[in-house]
């Protein structure tokens, strides 16, 4: 990456900063790899913050069926994890995870997992496992509120047959088929058992992204892991339940009990790749890849759930610091994630240009149908899900529950932090691939801009030019109608 003026002596923001198109040889977009080279068999540079409200089960499987990396977050309970991570190695690669309720569910509770939008639906299957039919989500839009969901179910209704999708069939095959039931959205079933569902839309995307898959063809899955305690044998059991990729994680990160948390983690010799955050200068780069990490995650401040900064003043503004740390990673053979900041497609390309392996999305996915949580909606009518920061008095609350009163007092009278926020789902987004869409597509864009096949060479290639707050909001779309 090469600044076309000198640079700056001040550290910049991704708001600060922009790309400059150069010479493309390049005939489409597709033409591209956004694969990552850090070790972690992800196929997209997307990773899901690991925050309560924002990777579950669900998202950290639709997110790896798409080629990105969910991480789920270390306050879970040991019997949570494990039943967390065995549902993501369940999940079908081929098709989507489907949303199930029981017949005698009411519309209410549908409602509470799905918005009436075009391409969901629920899976209805009774307590013998016998599946009885589905409700396109859309559905739901003005029914009754107590009804129940098996009586709305009007004869079968377009299912589709798992050998769809086969080395002879593909993705097109699954499309047409819907468009030949004159239906968005449909279950599949093997047997009779229901393996998942489909959508148009899901058809076009198995075409375009290739899944993160495990050495056994399932979906990838990675862990956040505390430095306190004995993380050494809470890798030893992420392993043994199958996760692919270690998370330590503090929001200090180079101290000294960081340090040791990676020199008996690495000493076990796991195999998996080793992340550890958060930083934001070279030399901790440099001691977390000395002592074993293999990704080192960056970013102190920059998240919209955060208030180091403000509470603080500790922290660094994000593109400087993944410029920098990013350099002493490649120097060491290592990686950097960039964890934070990210408001808008633009960011992702920036941070990559900077030379991040992937980039860490946190509230922008907490507003998704995917992330944990249920929907709930405001006096408009507007949907929403709860969002809040890890460092935040509810999430001190849920970490450390099982402690007395006192000492739990005393952790909360420290926590920082934003303990509850509405992030509003966006009606023409809300699914996290919809954001997966939007971001991808800039991203391929950003690398044909600067004539790159993928991201190492987007890396070289990229020319960044620093910009005045006037100049940022130039690029900002006006409002319609203006």
């Amino acid at each position: 990456m090469r600044f076309l003026g000198s640079l700056p002596a001040h550290d910049l923001t991704y708001s600060d900063v922009f790309l400059v198109p150069g010479r493309s040889d390049l005939g489409s977009r597709l033409g591209v790899s956004l694969a990552p080279q850090d070790g972690t068999g992800a196929s997209l540079p997307v990773v899901s913050a690991n925050m309560n409200s924002v990777t579950g089960p669900r998202l950290a499987a639709t997110l790896a069926r798409r080629g990105g990396l969910g991480v789920l977050p270390q306050d879970l309970t040991p019997a949570a994890l494990a039943e967390a991570v065995a549902w993501v190695k369940a999940q079908p690669v081929t098709w989507e995870s489907p949303f199930v309720l029981d017949p005698a569910a009411t519309v209410a509770d549908a409602l509470l997992q799905l918005p009436p939008a075009a391409g969901y639906g629920v899976v209805l299957v009774d307590g013998d496992g016998v599946f009885r039919g589905a409700i396109e989500a859309s559905r739901l839009r003005g029914a009754l509120p107590h009804a129940r969901l098996g009586d709305l179910v009007h004869g079968p209704g377009p299912v589709l047959d798992a050998s769809l999708h086969s080395a002879d069939h593909g993705p097109r095959t699954v499309f047409d088929a819907l468009v030949a039931a004159k239906a968005q959205f449909a279950p599949v079933l093997a047997d009779g058992r229901v393996v998942g569902t489909a959508s148009r839309r899901g058809a076009v995307r198995q075409g375009v992204y290739s899944p993160a898959l495990d050495a056994n063809g399932r979906l990838r899955v990675a862990a956040a892991i505390g430095i306190t305690g004995d993380p050494a044998a809470r890798a030893q059991e992420l392993v043994r339940l199958g996760v692919d990729v270690l998370v330590l994680d503090t929001a200090h990160g180079h101290q000294a009990g960081m340090l040791a948390a990676i020199r008996a983690v690495a000493a076990l010799g796991t195999g998996r790749p080793i992340v550890a955050g958060n930083v934001v200068t070279p030399e901790a780069v440099r001691d977390l890849v000395g002592a074993g990490a293999d990704i080192v995650k960056v970013g102190v401040g920059p998240g919209a759930m955060c208030t180091t900064r403000m509470m603080t003043a500790v922290g660094r503004p994000q593109f400087s610091a993944v410029l920098e740390t990013a350099q002493a990673a490649r120097e060491l053979g290592a990686s950097v994630w960039a964890d934070g900041g990210v408001r808008w497609p633009r960011d992702v390309a920036l941070a990559l240009a900077a030379g991040a392996q992937s980039v860490m999305i946190g509230s922008w996915f907490a507003g998704t149908i995917e992330a944990p949580g249920t929907l709930e909606s405001d006096s408009s009518g507007a949907l929403f899900k709860q969002s809040w920061g890890m460092a935040s008095t509810k999430a001190v609350q849920e970490r450390f529950g099982g402690l007395d009163p006192y000492e739990l007092a005393r952790k909360t009278l420290f926590a920082e932090g934003i303990s509850s926020s509405r992030i509003l789902l966006d009606p023409l987004r809300p699914g996290v691939e919809d954001l997966l869409d939007m971001i991808t597509t800039g991203l391929r864009s950003s690398l044909t801009y600067a004539g790159a096949a993928d991201l190492a060479a987007f890396h070289d290639r990229a020319a960044v030019g620093v910009q005045s707050a006037a100049g940022y909001e130039e690029g900002k779309p006006l409002p319609v109608g203006w």
